[in-house]
């Protein structure tokens, strides 16, 4: 997903993106995908503090009846996933292709009713001001960092008071250890330009996202990718599980030390909407 606001090739970058993530929608159908699965479900209603993603369950709190924004939802992973759980999910993302995987799926998990998803920039997206009671994004907001601060005041004006912040993403606090990451080979699909977030930019999102807090994993997660085949950990065996758990407990022993925040390669940031600012 790419949020865009400005001039500054704005049109172009939106096409580039869009063109992108519809070519890995296209690979797949929802056939292949198939509703959500009931054991993610189970994991995620008594979500735990090892994974990001339960982490953010976490902190969300019991999401029924809350109005969730899920922003570059993709083919809606998260956004079926926050609807099984009872919340009235809308999910936003710039790539068609994704979009119509979403809304396949949601008719598969049977929850048509329950979501909502639009293809659109952010920006130009028809939601109402003070609506959201949680903002989720999910590995978005590194590909909109020429548009940051923008972006993030747009998620402001769209969130109720105080409602909360929750994203998922990549960081980069110690540039030597991220170069020593890429001899891991380990294959991902990154977009032209994209890259983590910054100290600068997790500033950017300080000035949006008030008590502003961070949570970082992977310091070894990285390895997991080698014992979760197609990165699944429902449908992976008993012993491939243990051994991921294991890894993600040693993350957060060795990010638990105080400074040893560098280390980790992502990272949940949460806090409160900070409200609107002209």
């Amino acid at each position: 997903m790419h949020i865009d606001v400005g001039n500054d090739n704005a049109a172009s970058r939106r096409a580039s993106e869009a063109k992108f993530f519809d070519e890995v929608a296209r690979r797949k159908t929802a056939a292949q995908l198939g509703p959500i699965h009931p054991k993610v479900i189970a994991r995620y209603r008594s979500p735990g503090r090892l994974w990001a993603k339960g982490l953010c369950c976490k902190l969300a709190g019991n999401p029924a009846g809350l109005r969730i924004l899920d922003i570059g939802c993709g083919e809606g992973e998260d956004s079926l996933l926050l609807a099984s759980l009872g919340a009235k999910v809308t999910g936003i993302d710039i790539s068609p292709a994704a979009v119509a995987l979403a809304k396949e799926r949601a008719h598969l998990s049977g929850l048509s009713g329950s979501t909502d998803f639009i293809c659109s920039p952010l920006e130009q997206a028809p939601l109402p001001d003070k609506h959201f009671d949680v903002i989720w994004g999910d590995n978005v907001l590194h590909h909109v960092l020429p548009v940051l601060d923008e972006s993030l005041r747009l998620l402001a004006r769209v969130a109720k008071p105080g409602a909360k912040m929750l994203f998922i993403e990549p960081v980069n606090l110690c540039p030597p250890l991220r170069k020593i990451r890429f001899l891991v080979p380990v294959h991902t699909e990154v977009t032209p330009g994209e890259r983590p977030l910054e100290r600068h930019d997790l500033e950017i999102v300080g000035r949006h996202v008030s008590q502003l807090r961070r949570r970082h994993f992977l310091f070894l997660g990285r390895l997991i990718r080698f014992v979760l085949r197609d990165n699944s950990f429902e449908k992976a065996s008993f012993p491939r599980r243990a051994l991921a758990t294991s890894i993600a407990a040693i993350d957060a022993l060795v990010l638990s030390v105080p400074k040893s925040e560098t280390l980790g390669g992502m990272a949940v940031l949460y806090g409160r909407a900070a409200g609107a600012r002209a």
